[in-house]
């Protein structure tokens, strides 16, 4: 059986370890969370998976790390400042604030019902914050709504260093900060979030296509990652709805307990962010270097060497949301299981490339020292072999410990019993979290078993 509400899923990832409301011994902080023991693993792999996809295992993408804090004319230009914002309604009622195009009803307030609500009004998503010792209205910057922007002032930058041809991306994983009206569905929706974001720049004429293609290519990697087909829908946008920069988005959305959700965004942006940044300099006839500090003056054009022919690229940007990625596979891995003795386990059957712990070494009795000393070795020789956290386990209890890994999804648990003492040569216990069948492996075997585990 599926997870059927997102509270059993809350429950689980607090008990477990996944996530936990930020500061919540104050009363929290509504949209931050923050990622426990188990979850900051998921998400590295996760994080691991998408970068080995976009980057490594490709020729023609390059990694970046920019800065958080930008600097307001980058987001003035790029039109955020402008066009950055969600209809804000107030219920004259209840006074709580909503935004007025996710409304339940048109027009009626949420939590009271009432039909008093306030005309909308736009309300800018970007956190504003000071810079340097003076506080007036020149020092000021923002914390990055997107990571979209840092790579946009970097591709000169990462041309130059890299030698780089069109068509080629730039990617970058990231903090991206927004202050949502309404932050809601646990991590879907938050105020501080990270983005896994590429922008891949192509010689116009030349986007539509590749739009298609990082649409089928994005759909592949999330179902390698262990999504089912049919909890994936995609959701192409009408004209009206595109934002101000995009000729065409698609989303790649999952079927979460709430509904039917964005995950991912594949748009093709065309030339309007690097032409916005190119326009300004053109406009204030700046060429070579910065009037009064306060404009960009690189051009972003692109000379074919082949042709001799000059253009602004377009870009094709696949967006996704690293919590809505974990949240997603979270609820895909999310199982209820009834065993032959009536009893429920359950089990996040997440895919062995992604699990948080790939594996637990359990001692029998926490109290015997020949065998926590035994368990103790195995554990360290499993981690040195560099395929991700392994855990030991020293609770004494082998049925609670069955449980709580089966709930946080470790592929196996090798357990150390008092005939790993007896036995020459020496054997453990190895169950397997999907089947919960258990074998008997030599020690000195050991280390193979799980390396071949993982190659499969």
């Amino acid at each position: 059986m599926a997870l059927k509400n997102m509270e059993d899923l809350v429950a689980l990832c607090k008990r477990r370890g996944f996530i936990f409301q930020s500061a919540d011994i104050y009363g929290g902080l509504k949209g931050v969370y923050d990622w426990g023991p188990i979850g900051v693993e998921l998400k590295n792999n996760v994080k691991r998976e998408w970068w080995s996809a976009m980057v490594y295992n490709r020729d023609d993408v390059e990694g970046l790390d920019a800065a958080i804090l930008t600097n307001k004319l980058v987001l003035r230009y790029s039109g955020h400042e402008d066009t950055f914002s969600d209809p804000l309604v107030d219920c004259k009622k209840c006074k709580m604030r909503m935004r007025e195009d996710k409304l339940k009803e048109k027009g009626v307030c949420d939590y009271c019902g009432s039909t008093d609500l306030t005309e909308p009004r736009p309300f800018n998503l970007m956190f504003k914050t000071t810079v340097g010792p003076i506080v007036d209205d020149e020092s000021y910057a923002y914390l990055r709504p997107e990571t979209a922007q840092g790579i946009f002032t970097n591709f000169k930058n990462v041309m130059d260093t890299t030698s780089r041809k069109i068509p080629f991306g730039i990617a970058q994983i990231g903090k991206a900060f927004r202050n949502e009206i309404t932050p809601r569905n646990f991590i879907f929706r938050v105020r501080e979030l990270e983005q896994m974001e590429l922008e891949f720049f192509v010689k116009p004429g030349e986007d539509e296509q590749w739009h298609k293609y990082w649409i089928d290519t994005r759909k592949k990697f999330w179902i390698s990652m262990g999504l089912s087909e049919e909890n994936l829908h995609f959701e192409v946008h009408k004209k009206e709805d595109l934002s101000h920069y995009s000729k065409a988005t698609t989303d790649i959305c999952y079927r979460y307990p709430h509904g039917i959700d964005e995950m991912e965004g594949i748009a093709n942006r065309t030339d309007f962010d690097l032409g916005s940044h190119t326009k300004n300099q053109s406009e204030l006839g700046i060429t070579a270097k910065v009037k009064n500090n306060q404009h960009s003056i690189s051009e972003f054009s692109y000379t074919d060497v082949a042709t001799g022919q000059k253009f602004v690229p377009f870009v094709i940007e696949p967006s996704a949301g690293v919590e809505r990625s974990c949240l997603a596979l979270i609820c895909e891995a999310y199982t209820e299981e009834t065993l032959d003795n009536g009893e429920t386990r359950i089990v996040l059957k997440f895919k062995k490339n992604i699990a948080p712990i790939k594996a637990a070494v359990i001692p029998l009795a926490k109290n015997n020292d020949q065998l926590v000393s035994k368990a103790t070795e195995i554990k360290n020789e499993l981690q040195s072999l560099g395929i991700g956290r392994i855990a030991f386990e020293n609770t004494g209890n082998i049925g609670k410990a069955y449980r709580k890994h089966d709930e946080i999804g470790t592929p196996l648990c090798i357990t150390v019993d008092f005939e790993t003492l007896e036995q020459n040569p020496q054997t453990v216990t190895v169950r397997n979290r999907d089947t919960m069948e258990q074998i008997r492996v030599p020690v000195s075997e050991i280390a193979s078993y799980i390396q071949d585990f993982y190659k499969k």
